[in-house]
C-alpha cells in the first residue's frame, strides 16, 4: 500500500515536470525572436533551424504541445485523486483538486513560463529537438483535431486564416513599439520607417511642385541665363522654350562651368541650349523605391514628373528620396525656408505647402497623408471647401486655424493638438 502510494506520488511529480516542460516550450517557441533564430540558423545552430521549422507551422506546433500538456495534466490529476481518496476517503477529492490546482499553476505553468519568457530564444533552441519528436508522434491526432476544429468553425461561417500580417508592417510595429519603450530613439525610428515607406510612396508625394521649380527660359540671353544659374541654389535647372510646359533640357552647373572654361569666359560664344542635357520624364505614379533603383541604374540624380496626360507636375531628385529616409539634408548653398515655426503654447505656424509627412516627422504627430500631400490640402479635403481667413477647424485630434489665404490657396496655418470631437466651424460661430 505504502509502496504503491509512493510510486503514485513519484509519477505525479514526473507528470508535473512534463507539464512544466510543455508549458515552457510553448511560451519559448511562441515568444522567441524569429529574426534572432534565423541569424543563429545561418551560423549553423541546429536547434535554431529546428525551432524555425516548428514555428513555421505554428498551428500544428501549438496543437501538439497542448495535446501533450493536457494529457499529462489530466493523468496527473487522476492519479492524485486516486491517491488522496486512498488517504482521506471521500474528502480526498477536494484535497486532490486544491493540491493539484496549486501545484499545476505554480510549478507547471507560472514557473516554467516565467523562465521561458526571460530566456525565450535559448530555451526555444534547447527544447526544439524533443518538441520536434512530439510533434511528429502526435501529428495524426493533431491533424484530426485541426480538421474537426475547422469543420466546426466552418458551420458558423468562420474561416481560419493564416498570419496575414505583412512583413513590413510587422517590422514597422516592432520599431514603433521599441521607440515607445525607449529602446529606439525617434531619429532612428523615422529612418527605419522611411526605408519601409519607399515602396508605399510615389514620386508625387515628395516631388517639388512645378510652381516651386526654378527654371530657365532659353529665350533669354546667355548672360542672363548664366547669372540665373549661378544665383540658383541648385546645380540642375530645367530649361524651357516658348512655354514653361515645354521642357527641352536640363542645365547642369558643372556642364556650364566646362563650357565657360572652353570659351575663356566669353559668354557671347556660349549657346546654353547646346549645353543642356536631355530631360528625363517619369510618371507621377512611380514608387519611390522604383525611382531610387532607376536613379541608380541610369546614374542620374534628377527627373521631371509628369501626369497621365504628359503635363508637367514637378521634379524629383535623388536627394528628395534620401531625405525621406534620413530627414532634411542641407548644404552650404541651401536656403532655409522656415516652413514650420514652433510656438510656446505647443502649436506650430506652418506654411500651407509644408508636406504632411514633414510635419508628422518634425512634431511626432500622426496626421493622415492618404488624401493630401500638404497641410493646406488636408484642410481643404476635410473641410470640403476652400476656407476663409480666420476659420478654425478641428479634426484628427488637431486644431487648424487659417491665418492667411491667397486667392484659392491656403498659405499659412496655426496647428495645435486638440483632443476634441471632429468639427468644422468658422471663427465666431
Amino acid at each position: 500500500m505504502i509502496f504503491g502510494l509512493t510510486a503514485t506520488l513519484i509519477a505525479i511529480a514526473f507528470l508535473l515536470m512534463l507539464s512544466g516542460f510543455f508549458s515552457g516550450s510553448e511560451t519559448a517557441l511562441t515568444a522567441a525572436s524569429r529574426a534572432r533564430l534565423h541569424g543563429w540558423e545561418k551560423q549553423g545552430d541546429g536547434g535554431a533551424r529546428i525551432a524555425n521549422v516548428l514555428i513555421a507551422d505554428r498551428e500544428r506546433l501549438i496543437g501538439a504541445i497542448l495535446l501533450g500538456n493536457n494529457l499529462v495534466n489530466i493523468l496527473a490529476s487522476a492519479l492524485a485523486t486516486v491517491a488522496f481518496v486512498q488517504m482521506f476517503g471521500e474528502a480526498g477529492v477536494a484535497y486532490a483538486t486544491a493540491a493539484m490546482t496549486a501545484l499545476v499553476v505554480i510549478f507547471s505553468e507560472v514557473l516554467p513560463k516565467s523562465y521561458a519568457l526571460s530566456n525565450a530564444d535559448r530555451f526555444a533552441t534547447t527544447v526544439a529537438r524533443p518538441i520536434q519528436i512530439i510533434v511528429f508522434l502526435f501529428a495524426p491526432i493533431v491533424a484530426a483535431v485541426r480538421f474537426i476544429v475547422r469543420l466546426t468553425l466552418g458551420i458558423f461561417g468562420i474561416k481560419v486564416e493564416g498570419d496575414a500580417l505583412d512583413a513590413h508592417e510587422e517590422i514597422r510595429g516592432a520599431v514603433d513599439l521599441h521607440h515607445h519603450e525607449g529602446g529606439v530613439v525617434k531619429h532612428d525610428r523615422d529612418m527605419l520607417g522611411g526605408v519601409l515607406d519607399l515602396r508605399d510612396l510615389t514620386v508625387e508625394d515628395v516631388m517639388v511642385h512645378r510652381k516651386n521649380m526654378n527654371m530657365l527660359d532659353l529665350a533669354k540671353t546667355a548672360e542672363e541665363l548664366v547669372d540665373e544659374a549661378l544665383d540658383s541654389a541648385h546645380t540642375r535647372l530645367p530649361a524651357y522654350e516658348d512655354d514653361a510646359e515645354n521642357i527641352v533640357g536640363v542645365l547642369h552647373a558643372k556642364d556650364l562651368s566646362r563650357a565657360l572654361r572652353a570659351v575663356g569666359g566669353d559668354l557671347s560664344q556660349i549657346e546654353v541650349r547646346d549645353v543642356t542635357r536631355e530631360p528625363w520624364f517619369v510618371p507621377e505614379t512611380t514608387s519611390l523605391l522604383e525611382q531610387l533603383n532607376a536613379f541608380r541604374r541610369k546614374r542620374e540624380h534628377f527627373a521631371l514628373v509628369v501626369d497621365e496626360y504628359g503635363a508637367l507636375m514637378g521634379l524629383i531628385t535623388l536627394e528628395d528620396i534620401l531625405e525621406e529616409i534620413v530627414g532634411e539634408i542641407e548644404d552650404e548653398h541651401d536656403e532655409r525656408v522656415q516652413g514650420l515655426k514652433t510656438q510656446g503654447d505647443g502649436s506650430v505656424i506652418a506654411e500651407g505647402s509644408v508636406p504632411i509627412r514633414d510635419l508628422n516627422r518634425a512634431m511626432d504627430w500622426n496626421l493622415p497623408d492618404e488624401e493630401a500631400v500638404t497641410i493646406a490640402g488636408l484642410v481643404i479635403h476635410e473641410a470640403q471647401t476652400i476656407p476663409e481667413t480666420g476659420q478654425i477647424f478641428a479634426f484628427h485630434d488637431h486644431r487648424f486655424e487659417v491665418l492667411k489665404r491667397q486667392r484659392n490657396q491656403i498659405t499659412l496655418l496655426r496647428i495645435s493638438p486638440a483632443p476634441e470631437p471632429d468639427f468644422a466651424v468658422p471663427e465666431g460661430v
